[in-house]
């Protein structure tokens, strides 16, 4: 019979393994064949067992740049692409099951009008490419949905919008995008918008909600879209908290502890009460979520970006405005974060708020040549679980933070959607 053989304490394996061989023999089992002695076991290597977890475990990214992306660069995503963080081959590589499509809508629709259009627009990208490749990508407006197209070997394509500006001043317009597959909404962007304060505008018009903020949350617990505080003040947030009777999560945010004075990212009161309510914190890749250095470095850039357009009456999208970064971040190359770094910060939400609370929101294609070294596109997140196994992560908190955390918020959204759906329905002033 084989016996499997244990070092002794003091002893190495490899030591232990001879001197068992030497012992035997000299005794009455000398004679048995070499097919029945014990063989040694060797660990599996981390990088190597990175893609293999990667590869068997769901992945979900929950902020994805890439409809806006293809809206200023043209390319088929089937294949691979020259240009940008996210194509089929990379993502298939890096194990991606789930990234959701940003239906990104800047704020400059909210002044000249046209949001919910152009969200259609983005979403009929992303219908296209379920048309033009259905043996790769599919559509997935549910968990069930993301696990049986992973199953089939294809990448669900789920879908977020990005600003509320698209909802528009009409609740009906929520019901709209549900119907459309959208199953998360960015309460606001860059500037505040009729729903919400945004973290990055000095002026706070609401001080948190608006009125027809509050009705937007109560709608969406309603129909089952997941309410994302990424981009909110922190007034707006609190507020988001105490109001919405499902969990809610942050998209493509990371923590404050190490960017401190900036508001985008989530500090540790924030992200404690965000897990206590049952909700997760996708951590945002980008050097300037990451990094303080980094964080501090970009707003230099932003400055003078904002001069420089102010200067010549310049719109954000001008082709000037876009060379004039390009010229200055070359002329100025910032430092970008790590591998490392962004595990940091997975490690201090497990260290405040447990594994639970913690999910990936890379923002590829959205944060361009800002992304740290070691995660430059889709295919690497390998080296991140690498990191992790590296510091002792487990397979089953691997499972809860490459996508279980997120499946697991989403149901609960869906369930607490029935169960108001239902009440209402029971209710006597129902129809």
């Amino acid at each position: 019979m084989t016996r499997r053989l244990r070092s002794l304490p003091g002893i190495p394996c490899s030591l232990f393994l001879l001197l068992a061989l030497s012992l035997s023999a000299c005794g009455p089992e000398a004679s048995q064949s070499s097919e029945e002695l014990p063989t040694a076991e060797v660990p599996e290597d981390l990088e190597a067992k990175a893609r293999r977890l990667t590869q068997e475990m769901i992945l979900v990214d929950t902020h994805v740049d890439v409809p806006y992306r293809l809206t200023e660069t043209p390319a088929d995503i089937s294949r691979a692409t020259e240009s940008g963080d996210f194509d089929y081959p990379r993502a298939k590589a890096g194990g991606l099951d789930a990234p959701f499509m940003s239906i990104y809508v800047p704020a400059s629709y909210q002044k000249t009008g046209g949001a919910k259009e152009v969200a259609d627009e983005l979403i009929d990208m992303v219908e296209g490419f379920v048309t033009d490749a259905p043996d790769k990508f599919a559509l997935a407006t549910s968990p069930a949905a993301v696990r049986e197209n992973s199953r089939a070997g294809k990448i669900s394509l789920p879908l977020g919008i990005e600003n509320g500006a698209p909802v528009e001043d009409d609740l009906a317009n929520l019901q709209h995008f549900y119907d459309r597959g959208v199953r998360y909404i960015t309460l606001a962007h860059s500037e505040n918008n009729q729903i919400c304060d945004s973290s990055y505008s000095t002026e706070r018009q609401w001080n948190g909600l608006s009125p027809f903020g509050r009705e937007v949350v109560a709608e969406m617990n309603r129909l089952g879209i997941m309410v994302d505080i990424s981009h909110v003040s922190d007034e707006t947030f609190y507020q988001v908290m105490e109001l919405s009777q499902a969990p809610v999560i942050a998209s493509h945010s990371s923590c404050r502890k190490f960017t401190p004075g900036f508001e985008r990212n989530m500090d540790d009161d924030m992200i404690r009460l965000l897990a206590e309510k049952g909700g997760v914190i996708h951590i945002n890749f980008g050097s300037a979520f990451i990094s303080e250095t980094t964080n501090r470095q970009s707003q230099e850039v932003w400055a003078k970006v904002g001069a420089f357009m102010e200067e010549h009456g310049l719109d954000r999208g001008a082709p000037e405005v876009q060379e004039f970064i390009e010229t200055y971040r070359r002329e100025n190359p910032i430092q970008l974060a790590t591998v490392e770094d962004v595990a940091d910060h997975i490690d201090h939400v497990v260290e405040i708020a447990g594994i639970d609370a913690v999910g990936i929101g890379s923002d590829y294609d959205g944060v361009g040549p800002t992304l740290p070294e070691g995660l430059k596109d889709v295919s690497q997140y390998p080296n991140l679980v690498r990191v992790l196994l590296e510091r002792g992560y487990s397979e089953e908190d691997l499972g809860k933070l490459l996508g279980g955390n997120s499946l697991r918020v989403w149901e609960q959204v869906e369930a607490k959607a029935k169960e108001l759906q239902g009440a209402n329905a029971e209710s006597p002033s129902a129809g």
